[in-house]
């Protein structure tokens, strides 16, 4: 499932969008000003950001150039209603992968991000980049984590089972989710073997003083806290 950002400041085309790409399939996040979309994107927890150029407070492509600045490298589909050919230059120029004129078609916006998400995957391999939440980083690649620069040490289990909350800050995830995307299959183990290995997590995170960004949701699941 893909991962992506909606940033837009108008509430009926934020809101289409992001119906409209959960309805492909995808796990939406959207925005309405440039600040805190910046926020959410700088987590690099997002495999795709579709961006709006005119914002309240940064502009879309301060945004891209300041994600493009800490080495944030998402994919990212600039919209607006912009149509000069330099205006599409220089949202090119600055990093982004794609820029599509408002109005638009809903089937153009869904084949164009769909396009990025596969040129992202090929390049990947699929494995996922770096997520970095304050002084936390999960880099699926090195399969390393580390706190304040210090490396944590975890078995793969606990790697993936990290790495799967990580990539949703914020967002509680369900115990059956989790046994889908780190087991591979709901009913491969229960919903114990899940609270044990967040326990096991735990404990590791507490001991380079990071307990506080793994939370219970109680009755639900789990979630990592991006503050």
């Amino acid at each position: 499932m893909a991962r992506v950002l909606v940033v837009d400041d108008e509430p009926g085309i934020r809101t289409a969008m992001a119906r409209g790409l959960t309805s492909e399939g995808m796990e939406v996040v959207a925005r309405g000003d440039g600040d805190s979309a910046l926020e959410a994107a700088l987590t690099g927890s997002f495999d795709a950001i579709v961006l709006d150029i005119i914002l309240p407070g940064l502009s879309g492509y301060r945004v891209l150039e300041q994600l493009r600045s800490a080495g944030v490298d998402t994919p990212v589909l600039l919209v607006s209603a912009k149509d000069g050919e330099w205006d599409q230059a220089d949202g090119l120029d600055l990093g982004a992968d794609g820029y599509l004129v408002k109005p638009f078609a809903f089937v153009v916006l869904v084949a164009q991000l769909k396009a990025i998400l596969r040129r992202r995957d090929a390049a990947l391999g699929r494995v996922g980049q770096r997520v970095r939440l304050g002084s936390l980083v999960v880099d699926p690649v090195a399969r390393a984590v580390s706190w304040d620069g210090e490396p944590v040490e975890l078995s793969p289990r606990e790697f993936a089972l990290l790495h799967a909350l990580a990539s949703r800050p914020d967002t509680a995830v369900a115990k059956d989710d989790l046994l889908r995307i780190v087991w591979g299959d709901e009913g491969a183990a229960s919903r114990n073997v899940v609270e044990v290995y967040v326990g096991y997590l735990r404990r590791k995170l507490d001991a380079v003083g990071a307990g506080q960004v793994l939370r219970t949701v109680r009755g639900f699941g789990y979630l990592v806290s991006s503050s």
